[in-house]
């Protein structure tokens, strides 16, 4: 682990590139907060492909409209939701709409993170030209 980023509505776990992170309960996930996080994180990766990995042990809401700026993250290349609680995969479907990523559900952060290590793999092998 490089870094942990306690913000007041998240704890942040920040490795070489990915980003786990674990909402408080209860919060409502906005924009403002979502913003908060984009400034707070994504300067440590210095422009180099990252996935975000949301690791939901506590209940709170997420605005599913904040994944179409979240989409604009340029150097965002995955991401993932864990959670055992069927409620929580259930919102998902509604939040994949929104965020275009690569976007998938695990019920453990083990297969999390070997999607993760595949995503940054495949996005460091692509050359542009």
């Amino acid at each position: 682990m490089i870094n942990t980023i306690n913000l007041s509505f998240c704890t942040l776990r920040v490795y070489n590139n990915i980003v786990i992170a674990q909402m408080n309960e209860g919060i409502a996930l906005t924009y403002d907060l979502i913003d908060e996080m984009v400034e707070t994180v994504v300067p440590s990766f210095k422009g180099e492909p990252f996935v975000y990995i949301t690791h939901r042990v506590h209940s709170y809401s997420v605005d599913p409209t904040i994944y179409i700026d979240v989409s604009q993250i340029e150097n965002l290349v995955g991401f993932a939701v864990v959670s055992s609680n069927h409620m929580s995969l259930e919102s998902t479907n509604v939040e994949k709409i929104f965020l275009k990523k690569p976007f998938e559900v695990f019920s453990n952060m083990e297969d999390s993170l070997h999607w993760a290590n595949q995503i940054l793999k495949n996005s460091l092998s692509i050359v542009e030209y």
